[in-house]
């Protein structure tokens, strides 16, 4: 990954772009998306930057930029379709302290501006860190088809009842509340009723879930198959994004390890090229240990799973288990099985 993606506060920040024609247009439409103070420089101007101007969300200068324009300034857009002139700006953008992006240049830019889905305050970046702009579109039109209108919507209200879901304890219960609200009860009620209807049942939803007994701990045993990430079993994949606690076996390749949250607690056991190895008596007392605290916890191990050394103390200590086998190397799809035990 060359450019880190991350999401800038840019309110009431000094964003400079060089250029007024349609390139600068094309990255003012994103700027004015923010609370930014967006100052646009130079000759024969684009009608729409003078609509912006007119309409007070820029301020356009007839001119090139000098040295004090940049002065505390956060972004600096060379957009002026001239590769000399916009060297010269992101030379003084540098010089200032500013972060620098020249159009069509990606080599010389400090950072790159991606596509963006806008159902604010959820807003989904896609980058390709310059590779292929055609298909961060298509992406870009996929996730618009597939992100409702109302998902802006339902966030706002989320954002504003924070204060109160903060008084659910961290951890699994606020995540369980959080995904009713957004996933099934939030939607729901807006069908019924909009956004009075939502204000209402997560009311109730939070009354709910404070009242609700603690739930108990579960271990998944699960296969990682031949360690093709794409070859994980749907339930394998859904178990990882949801798991408190992952413990696999140093077989498993980082790229299976990467669909586990970045919260939950990871811990590798088995082999070890150097020390000793781990007793199969210390893996289950760990397995054994965190299910004992509420946690959901996946024990992941490479290859085909179908029967594991765990069952039996899981079975012992009256630990709820499933097991889902991996996938073989020639994609052949094993039925997920469960036990279930009091």
């Amino acid at each position: 990954m060359r450019h880190f993606p991350i999401f800038m506060n840019l309110d009431n920040r000094r964003v400079i772009v060089s250029g007024a024609g349609a390139c600068a247009v094309a990255k003012l439409r994103l700027l004015l998306k923010t609370n930014a103070d967006i100052l646009v420089f130079g000759a024969k101007p684009d009608n729409q930057v003078l609509q912006w101007t007119q309409g007070g969300q820029i301020t356009y200068f007839a001119r090139p930029v000098i040295a004090d324009d940049v002065t505390s300034a956060a972004l600096v857009y060379g957009a002026s379709e001239d590769a000399l002139e916009d060297r010269r700006v992101a030379d003084l953008g540098r010089a200032a302290g500013a972060l620098v992006n020249i159009v069509d240049n990606l080599e010389d830019s400090q950072f790159i501006t991606p596509a963006i889905v806008d159902r604010t305050p959820v807003t989904v970046a896609i980058g390709t860190e310059g590779a292929a702009p055609v298909l961060a579109r298509k992406i870009k039109q996929q996730l618009e088809e597939a992100l409702p209108e109302k998902l802006g919507a339902l966030a706002r209200i989320g954002q504003a009842f924070r204060p109160v879901a903060d008084k659910i304890p961290m951890g699994r219960k606020r995540r369980e509340f959080w995904s009713q609200f957004y996933f099934k009860r939030g939607p729901l009620a807006w069908a019924k009723g909009g956004k009075a209807a939502v204000e209402r049942d997560i009311d109730s939803l939070f009354n709910e879930v404070v009242s609700a007994q603690a739930e108990q701990g579960h271990v998944w045993l699960v296969g990682a198959g031949p360690g093709d990430p794409e070859l994980l079993t749907l339930k394998a994949r859904n178990l990882l994004h949801e798991a408190d606690v992952v413990i696999y076996d140093h077989q498993v390749p980082k790229p299976i390890l990467e669909l586990a949250r970045r919260e939950a607690i990871v811990i590798e056991t088995g082999v070890k090229t150097f020390g000793a190895a781990w007793k199969q008596s210390h893996i289950n007392a760990l397995l054994i240990k965190h299910a004992k605290r509420g946690h959901h916890v996946v024990r992941l191990k490479s290859g085909n799973l179908i029967e594991t050394a765990e069952t039996g103390a899981l079975t012992d200590a009256n630990i709820a288990f499933g097991i889902v086998p991996g996938i073989s190397a020639s994609a052949t799809l094993h039925t997920p099985q469960e036990v279930e035990l009091a």
